[in-house]
């Protein structure tokens, strides 16, 4: 069931770009997580008018929608507004107990809250934006940052196994899928990967990404959280094998370019491609700010306004 929480209210600036100029409206919503009963707060941003409209989920990245949040979401939210998409932003964070984010838990503390757990929560905004009169249910994207690029695709795998909780959604799922600097070194379906260990670099790659729907991968050439090699391999095997995946890496551009935060390294930062377990950098690329802009807008305009 779709509920309402409150009345809908202009949106006097998203991020960068204000979008009361144009008529946009925001709206707070509960949605119910798909292969679960947790109830997920989201909020939804309209564009002036009766639609029908394209849509985006964005999946939020570590920092969460909470007190820490890194304002991303938000950021995309204001550039895919104003070029006529509606969009929804899920809360995976807070009603699982991580309202803070969990850039700074251990992995296997968040478990509940990883991006295979919230590829549910991504197909329970799916299935919200097609009970509204003014979205058309067949052109509905995803995209997300960082922990968003990892929910991404989990998202958009297809499942080897017929009992995976979302097989049924996928065969109906997502027309289109950017992941912006994600981890391409977790088990997708029939992609995988290998380290020496735990922590580390990724040593060797096995079989092919499968995704249900075009996919494009943007990466920095110097993330040091979420490295861009794993991700080249992944797109171009999976090119290889005949499926529609597309990846661009920025030079100069580290974990989180698209951000407007100047680089800094933070020692405290959950990171498995760390040999420590722990530290990354992350920070903004003007540069690479403005061609992800134009890809981003691109990609979606090809494969959800066709």
């Amino acid at each position: 069931m779709l509920h309402f929480i409150n009345r809908v209210i202009p949106v006097i600036a998203l991020a960068l770009v204000s979008l009361h100029a144009v008529g946009a409206e925001e709206l707070s919503l509960v949605v119910t997580a798909v292969g679960s009963t947790l109830q997920l707060p989201a909020v939804l941003i309209k564009p002036e008018g009766d639609g029908p409209f394209a849509a985006v989920v964005i999946a939020h990245d570590c920092s969460g929608l909470g007190p820490r949040l890194s304002g991303a979401p938000r950021r995309w939210a204001g550039e895919l507004v104003q070029q006529g998409y509606v969009v929804l932003i899920p809360d995976s964070f807070t009603p699982r107990g991580f309202a803070d984010g969990v850039c700074l838990i251990p992995g296997n503390e968040t478990v509940s809250a990883n991006g295979f757990a919230r590829a549910g929560d991504a197909y329970a905004a799916l299935t919200t934006l097609r009970k509204l009169p003014y979205v058309d249910g067949k052109r509905v994207g995803i995209m997300g940052g960082s922990h968003g690029g990892w929910t991404t695709l989990a998202a958009m795998f297809v499942p080897l196994d017929a009992g995976n909780p979302l097989a049924e959604a996928k065969r109906d799922g997502f027309a289109a899928a950017i992941a912006l600097y994600p981890s391409c070194a977790p088990r997708y379906g029939a992609w995988s990967t290998s380290k020496s260990s735990n922590f580390g670099p990724v040593t060797g790659y096995s079989g092919a990404y499968q995704p249900i729907a075009p996919l494009l991968i943007l990466s920095g050439e110097k993330d040091d959280w979420t490295p861009a090699e794993p991700c080249r391999q992944l797109a171009e095997r999976s090119r290889a094998a005949g499926y529609p995946v597309e990846i661009k890496i920025y030079p100069n551009a580290h974990h989180a370019f698209d951000s407007n935060a100047p680089v800094r390294y933070d020692a405290r930062r959950n990171n498995n491609s760390s040999s420590s377990g722990r530290g990354a950098t992350t920070g903004g690329n003007p540069a690479a700010w403005e061609d992800t802009k134009k890809e981003v807008a691109a990609f979606f305009a090809q494969h959800l306004k066709r």
